[in-house]
Order: structure tokens, then C-alpha cells, then sequence
């Protein structure tokens, strides 16, 4: 099964994730099918906090992916600041 999740890069103390779609069984920061964006939570200032391609998300949920409860709320986000 896939699902869309977040997989954890950066370093100590500066967290940054990209969101990929990944089979359910792999590692967290394991091996992945697609990269369909990134998130910073700490991003400051001008620095672009979420990207996120929802044609690429919406692709993988009609072909059956699961997306995770944090993914889920960061997809609403987005689709809140595209419109």
C-alpha cells in the first residue's frame, strides 16, 4: 500500500521534510516513489514555508494512496493558500 507522508531531512535542531509518496512498509527516510513537495517548519521571513504539488497528490490518492493525519491538514493548507 502507499501512502503520503513525511520524511524527515536537515539537520539537528532544523527540521525540514519532504512530503513523498512511499510504500507503507519502507523506513520513514527510506527509499520513495515520487516527491510531491516539501515543508519547513521553521521557516522565517521570506522563506517558503510549504510547496506542494496537488496534481501529483491527487493523482496518488485517486490511484488508492493513503495520506497521512499532519500530510492531510499541510494539503488543506495548501489548497487554502492557492485560492
Amino acid at each position: 500500500m502507499v501512502t503520503i507522508r513525511l520524511s524527515r531531512h536537515g539537520a539537528k535542531r532544523a527540521p525540514f521534510y519532504y512530503i513523498v509518496a512511499a510504500d507503507k512498509r519502507s523506513p520513514r527516510d527510506g527509499r520513495n516513489l515520487e516527491k510531491v513537495g516539501f515543508f519547513n517548519p521553521v521557516a522565517r521571513g521570506q522563506e517558503e514555508r510549504l510547496r506542494l504539488d496537488l496534481a501529483k497528490v491527487d493523482s496518488w490518492v485517486a490511484k488508492g494512496a493513503q495520506v497521512t493525519d499532519r500530510v492531510r491538514d499541510l494539503i488543506k493548507e495548501a489548497k487554502k493558500a492557492a485560492a
